[in-house]
């Protein structure tokens, strides 16, 4: 236990940075995502293949090929990139096809009688998504949501693969300094399953605030 005791610190660091790649990440891939949602609902063909087409890509190419991509190709074509931001790019990238496709079943979930009322009333095709669809999208995709940061969460740990400093790339570091492979993994993975319980219980919590505030509306 004293390699745990003797190196919060350097945990502490490590989780910090875990904790900052899944944040950004994830809060990048909700826009992103949401963006190429609308791209796949929009009346505009050339917007519709381009969202199928992002979705196709990011959500099938896995996240620690990206990450390598980005990391040693991206310099290459002339974009250069820190191993964090590298990292961050492709969580971004991959998470984004996912909440896409989270949002969309949320859009086509909305009925379609407040789609035209909304037309009727002569409301443009950005006013309706933004101010009707939307807000009930995501309300009801909520857990869905959740559980995509939770992946954010999990797949920071391949930053390690690339040598950025996060809690499994410590982990590691820490295995190799002292052999002791069973108490620093049992110790990062056990960080990682609270963190993701915690996520759990607020998604949880918030969709049944949701779910009241519609159920009195």
């Amino acid at each position: 236990m004293n390699v745990i005791t003797d190196n919060l610190g350097m945990l502490g660091q490590g989780l910090v940075t875990t904790l900052t790649i899944a944040f950004i990440g994830y809060a990048c891939a909700l826009v992103v995502g949401t963006v190429i949602a609308i791209f796949r609902v929009s009346p505009i063909p050339p917007l519709r293949a381009l969202g199928a087409a992002w979705v196709t890509v990011a959500c099938n190419i896995p996240t620690l090929c990206l990450m390598i991509l980005a990391a040693f190709a991206a310099p290459r074509a002339g974009v250069p990139l820190s191993l964090f931001a590298a990292a961050v790019t492709a969580i971004v990238f991959s998470a984004s096809g996912f909440v896409c496709e989270t949002v969309r079943s949320g859009i086509n979930s909305v009925s379609k009688g407040q789609i035209e009322a909304a037309r009727a009333l002569g409301m443009p095709f950005g006013l309706i998504i933004g101010a009707v669809v939307l807000p009930q999208a995501l309300a009801r995709t909520i857990q869905p949501l959740v559980n995509i940061f939770i992946s954010c969460l999990i797949g920071s740990s391949l930053a390690a693969a690339i040598g950025v400093p996060e809690l499994t790339n410590v982990t590691q570091q820490l295995n190799l300094r002292y052999a002791q492979a069973v108490i620093t993994f049992l110790t990062s993975g056990l960080t990682y399953l609270a963190i993701a319980f915690l996520a759990t219980k607020l998604g949880g919590l918030l969709e049944r605030r949701i779910t009241g505030r519609e159920a009195h509306a």
